[in-house]
Order: C-alpha cells, then sequence, then structure tokens
C-alpha cells in the first residue's frame, strides 16, 4: 500500500497545485499566481496565501480520496474501523502531508538531521524545448522529493498503527 498511497497524492494533484503548493512571500499576486498590478481592481492574495491555498486543495482532493479508499477496502475485507478510529489516522495523515508538501517543515528536519547537502547536491536535471538544462531542487528525481516520500511513507504506517489500535482497543 505504501506505493499506493503516494501515487493516488501525485495522480490526484495538478501541476499548478504542485508548482505552487511551496510559494512563500508576501508579494501580490492573482488567483492565477501572476503579478498583481497596482492599478487592477482584481482580487489579491500574498504569495504565501496562493501557497497556503494550493496545498489545501491538494489535501483536499487527497484526503477524499484515502478515506473513502480505507473505508471500501476495510469493508470489502469484512472490517469495520470505528469513526474516531477512521478519522484520527485520517487526520494524521492529512495535516502532517500538507506540512510536508508545504516545504518548511521538511527543510527544517533535512537541517536537524544533516540531509541539506543531500537536498541540494541531488537536483533534478531538466531540459526545456530550446535544449538548455536546469536544475530543480524539489521535482520529481530530486533528493527533496526521496525524503518527501520516505517521511510521508514513514507517517502513513504510523497513522495505520493509531487507527488500529484505536479500532482494536476495548
Amino acid at each position: 500500500m505504501r506505493h499506493g498511497k503516494k501515487a493516488a497524492a501525485n495522480w490526484l494533484q495538478g501541476s499548478k497545485t504542485a508548482s505552487r503548493k511551496r510559494l512563500y512571500g508576501e508579494d501580490l499576486v492573482y488567483a492565477d499566481g501572476s503579478p498583481a498590478t497596482p492599478d487592477s481592481t482584481r482580487p489579491t492574495m500574498t504569495t504565501s496565501t496562493l501557497g497556503r491555498r494550493a496545498v489545501a486543495c491538494h489535501m483536499a482532493s487527497y484526503t477524499a480520496v484515502q478515506l473513502g479508499a480505507a473505508v471500501a477496502i476495510t469493508r470489502a475485507f469484512g472490517y469495520r474501523v470505528t469513526p474516531t478510529a477512521l478519522l484520527a489516522g485520517t487526520a494524521i495523515n492529512a495535516s502532517t502531508h500538507a506540512a510536508i508538501d508545504r516545504g518548511a517543515l521538511l527543510l527544517w528536519l533535512a537541517k536537524k538531521t544533516n540531509k541539506t547537502g543531500y537536498i541540494e547536491h541531488c537536483k533534478a536535471a531538466r531540459v526545456d524545448d530550446d535544449g538548455k538544462a536546469t536544475s530543480e531542487l524539489t521535482g520529481p528525481g530530486s533528493a527533496w522529493m526521496e525524503l518527501a516520500a520516505a517521511l510521508h511513507h514513514s507517517i502513513g504506517i504510523a497513522a495505520a498503527a493509531v487507527t488500529t489500535w484505536l479500532t482494536t482497543r476495548r
């Protein structure tokens, strides 16, 4: 199930959401991410707000599918998970998934475990349509993604353990 969890997160997440969820800053932008102009009457937000909105949208779809799958699979195998246990496991997964995807928690943990060199060294190479190569710190194929996936998987195991414990305790 380890790979299914992350696969669901990746398949459900749009490319705009993926590119915006780690945005931080006080610059004003429109909902589409373009820079706001001073004379515009269109609603604006800070880049940090846009980043938080992106991760919230990702978490809403991810959590809905995860919750639905958990109910369907456990019922298909004849298990009944208590609502409290199901919601506790889902809350653990959703809140930590959002915090990891936002980026600050992952960077903090990387600093605490001396993994920042790994993140800075193992970037993903990207080649644009003109053949120009660039490096990307956080995208697929990077150490950032590997560390994030490992953290998501570890927390998923802990959330499953909490769910199981809450369901089976008397």
